[in-house]
């Protein structure tokens, strides 16, 4: 592993950390997914272990997030059994200025949207890499979709001048499914001028269950940055 590569992983580390250590002993905490969010799940895990933190509860968005909870020791709820969501940490595959985010690239958007849409306290945790100027300048808008309408869904988003693709497996032949048996398709778009206005109209194409625009759901990023060779982690 290069210097390079050992650097990201410090800093993904570092950022993942200093959003565990924003969790507060009594708290629903809503699990997120990717690698950054995996460390906050290891720290916490740490936290509890030391009895730093006790009688947390995590609600996880994906399979990913429900495996790593378990390993490391955080318990498990639901959103039936909870009436609150104290706090949610989260990746975001890009962030504005305006903190609007697009998510997706694992493909557990959905089920993302639902959780950290209903946290009192939204963190998104990102290595710089993460900061553009507008939404969709590096990274497709995720929508996930029925199979059954991925054709007629293909259509409408060219007519919303979108270029959809489906989503491939690696390391699996055929196309990727969600944790909600649903197939993905990555839309590219010239120009978001209005994420807020987009995100509505994607969501109102019949067979779309949702896509990876989250409008004014964070509350703090955490940017994770290398300054002479150190990580540091600091607040947008």
């Amino acid at each position: 592993m290069s210097t390079g590569a050992d650097a990201v992983k410090l800093m993904k580390q570092q950022v993942g950390k200093a959003a565990a250590d924003r969790v507060q002993s009594g708290s629903i905490v809503g699990l997120g997914t990717g690698s950054t969010t995996a460390y906050a799940i290891q720290y916490l895990g740490d936290r509890i272990k030391s009895g730093d933190l006790k009688d947390i509860k995590g609600i996880p968005t994906s399979f990913q997030a429900s495996v790593l909870a378990k390993q490391y020791g955080i318990p498990l709820t639901t959103l039936d059994e909870v009436d609150r969501i104290h706090i949610a940490i989260d990746g975001a595959d890009e962030v504005d200025p305006q903190k609007q985010l697009i998510k997706g690239g694992g493909a557990a958007h959905t089920r993302e949207k639902v959780v950290d849409g209903l946290a009192e306290l939204f963190i998104v945790v990102v290595d710089r890499s993460k900061l553009v100027e507008r939404l969709g300048s590096t990274f497709p808008v995720p929508i996930e979709v029925l199979p059954m309408a991925v054709t007629p869904v293909m259509r409408a988003l060219e007519k919303l001048g979108g270029k959809p693709e489906l989503r491939m497996g690696v390391k699996k032949d055929g196309p990727v499914i969600t944790d909600q048996g649903n197939m993905v398709l990555d839309v590219t778009f010239a120009n978001i001028s209005n994420p807020a206005e987009l995100e509505k109209t994607l969501n109102n194409i019949p067979g779309v269950l949702e896509n990876g625009i989250f409008v004014d759901l964070a509350n703090v990023i955490l940017i994770g940055e290398i300054q002479d060779g150190q990580p540091i982690v600091r607040e947008m």
